[in-house]
């Protein structure tokens, strides 16, 4: 052991010293914790022999690397017992505490690789390491040709910082079929993601069967279809049809669970609770205590539904569980009972975010809940409330994880805390000695814009790459043994469909996926920029969409003493060069390039801007209007 720690002291030495050298040569996300070149490379026979461990947990990684191997590059993989073989997987016969759970070696050498691990997630990750050493090519869905297909001579030690690097997926707004969730999960584990959370409910569809309560999908797991901006749609008419929208089965459930388990991914299932939750309450209006629920409907997206105040949320709708209301706990026993059955993982996320408490504050049930049970506050009805839940979902064997509201009024004694109101929530919850996952909005939120508002559909706030990559999962003043991990969260309100859930979560998934598992002083952000640019050809070789955002430069406006605009832009990226126009004309390499805050001619009706590289253009045109660029100031 003392052996392997000094050889590890020296690769990290010497990546510290020739770190330029070995980013540029090598472009894994996430970096591993230490990768040190050798000479010569690997050339693949056209028929190349494996050998592994005789266990079907073994096999999904088998068939990884057979499938890439076969169908982007023409090489037969045959297994073999054979001491021989070209590739080698083995699992370590005596427990390697330096690797953990999910570590692993790999070797390549001139005439073999050799990847090994305490588990067989180890295996798969080092095998996804070893797809990344390929060519681009090897994630095509067909043969090519006229490519080298070989490897770079290297030693790999790699292991993750953190236990849970997950992302999350929310399918309540927008339904995802389970082809296309299948799909996401498979592309997240390409980048050692180990959790997918899955947010299944929600005001807008109830999308998981519950054999016991019916109507929780023939009811509401259908809204009436609406395009445009979510919030902003106008009032149901009598002629509206619901019938958008869709559920998993149960049977499609354990498929996709079994689908992520060979792909090393776990399946958080988020049942939303005690707000959010109209989908339920128009199925069940007795789960409510407000007179005339009886007459709601699953939400579509309309204007009106309720208003973020200074001083809080205001309702203008019950979309609430009632926590003073008997049937509400039979109606989760059932719940839960159905939902623990399906999903293996130790946790059930509950939700407990956003719960406005307008109809509690009126309600007499309510009321008298509070006085029987000496509750002094809203805060603490909802502590009541999440309480009383945790136990119905730990006498299923399980474990609760909420949103950080869940800290407000009380912590249930057991419960874990997913902080996303920034990192505060999740420095409490790490002082109580609570388990935490950290997603803050401020590095995590993948559903905000990524670019200019001009190219990107409107959301209230924005998230830069070179913001996302800042990500640090332990923040300053919590307790570190008690942050599991952290993740990234994809809302769907702005999404429709699975090419643009695509582009929402890369490159920036990329960011969370390198701050979750690579050691923190790893991360450099000119090295992971070209990383970056080196999945791009992978992704398209995948048919996956990604935003080219990073290449648009962030457009900032102020007044002049005379009313004028001025302008000044800022980049993600330093070797690209900017040209504009304000002429109304489109900017090519003759136009102005941008070199300092300039002033917008005082008639001027478009600002136009295109980022090129090398005389070529790479970005985008972004055209914006003198009358949008005034609205901006103050707002973006």
């Amino acid at each position: 052991m003392f052996k392997r720690l000094s050889v590890l002291s020296c690769c990290l030495f010497v990546n510290f010293l020739f770190g330029q050298k070995i980013y540029n040569q090598y472009h894994i996300i996430p970096e591993p914790v230490s990768i040190q070149p050798e000479e010569g490379v690997f050339v693949f026979p056209k028929n190349i022999s494996i050998r592994a461990p005789h266990s079907s947990d073994v096999l999904p990684v088998i068939q990884l690397l057979k499938s890439k191997l076969e169908t982007a590059a023409g090489i037969h993989i045959i297994k073999s017992d054979d001491s021989s073989s070209q590739i080698t997987l083995s699992l370590n016969n005596k427990n390697d505490t330096l690797l953990g759970k999910e570590g692993y070696y790999l070797t390549v050498n001139k005439e073999r690789i050799f990847i090994s691990a305490n588990n067989v997630s180890g295996l798969y990750y080092g095998v996804q390491t070893l797809l990344q050493l390929l060519p681009p090519s090897i994630e095509s869905k067909s043969k090519v040709m006229d490519v080298a297909w070989q490897l770079p001579c290297v030693s790999v030690v790699d292991y993750p910082r953190f236990a849970w690097r997950g992302l999350m997926l929310d399918v309540a707004r927008h339904f995802f079929t389970k082809e296309e969730v299948e799909e996401y999960i498979e592309q997240m584990s390409k980048y050692k993601f180990n959790v997918f959370h899955w947010h299944l409910t929600d005001d807008e569809g109830w999308r998981i069967q519950i054999k016991s309560l019916p109507r929780l999908t023939e009811v509401g797991a259908y809204n009436v279809k609406k395009i445009g901006y979510f919030g902003t749609f106008s009032p149901i008419s009598d002629t509206d049809k619901y019938n958008y929208g869709g559920y998993y089965t149960q049977d499609d459930i354990r498929e996709i669970v079994q689908y992520a388990k060979e792909h090393f991914v776990n399946i958080l299932p988020e049942i939303e609770m005690p707000g959010h939750s109209m989908a339920a309450v128009a199925s069940y209006p007795e789960i409510s205590c407000t007179p005339g629920a009886n007459h709601y409907h699953v939400r579509s997206g309309e204007d009106g539904f309720m208003d973020w105040t200074d001083s809080g949320i205001v309702a203008h709708y019950d979309n609430t569980f009632c926590p003073a209301n008997p049937k509400v706990y039979t109606f989760l026993e059932k719940v839960f009972t159905e939902v623990s059955s399906l999903f293996p993982f130790p946790y059930i996320h509950i939700g407990g975010d956003e719960c406005a408490k307008t109809y509690w504050k009126i309600n007499p049930a309510i009321t008298a809940l509070m006085q029987k049970e000496h509750l002094k506050n809203m805060e603490e009805v909802q502590s009541y409330f999440e309480k009383k839940v945790e136990k119905i979902v730990e006498s299923k064997g399980k474990r609760v994880i909420g949103w950080d509201e869940i800290l407000e009024g009380g912590l249930a004694p057991n419960a874990a805390v997913m902080s996303w109101r920034g990192e505060k929530g999740g420095i409490q919850a790490s002082k109580l000695k609570h388990d935490v996952v950290m997603s803050p909005t401020t590095y995590g939120y993948l559903d905000f814009m990524q670019g200019d508002p001009s190219l990107e559909p409107h959301v209230y706030a924005t998230l830069r790459l070179k913001k996302a990559y800042e990500f640090e999962p332990v923040p300053e003043g919590a307790d570190s043994k008690y942050i599991i991990g952290g993740q990234a969260n994809l809302w769907t309100e702005q999404v429709y469909n699975i090419r643009h859930a695509q582009y929402m979560t890369w490159p920036r998934a990329f960011a969370i996926s390198e701050s979750l598992w690579s050691p923190r002083n790893k991360k450099n952000w000119t090295y992971f920029v070209k990383k970056v640019e080196a999945q791009f050809p992978r992704l398209d070789n995948d048919s996956v969409k990604y935003s080219p955002a990073m290449y648009d430069p962030e457009i900032s406006v102020s007044y002049n003493e005379d009313s004028t605009l001025k302008i000044n832009l800022t980049k993600e990226i330093d070797d690209i060069d900017l040209y504009y126009s304000v002429d109304n004309t489109f900017p090519d390499t003759f136009y102005p390039k941008y070199s300092q805050p300039f002033n917008m001619p005082k008639d001027a009706a478009l600002f136009r801007v295109i980022s090129y590289r090398n005389g070529k253009p790479i970005g985008r045109l972004l055209t914006v209007s003198v009358n949008e660029l005034k609205k901006r100031i103050g707002n973006f």
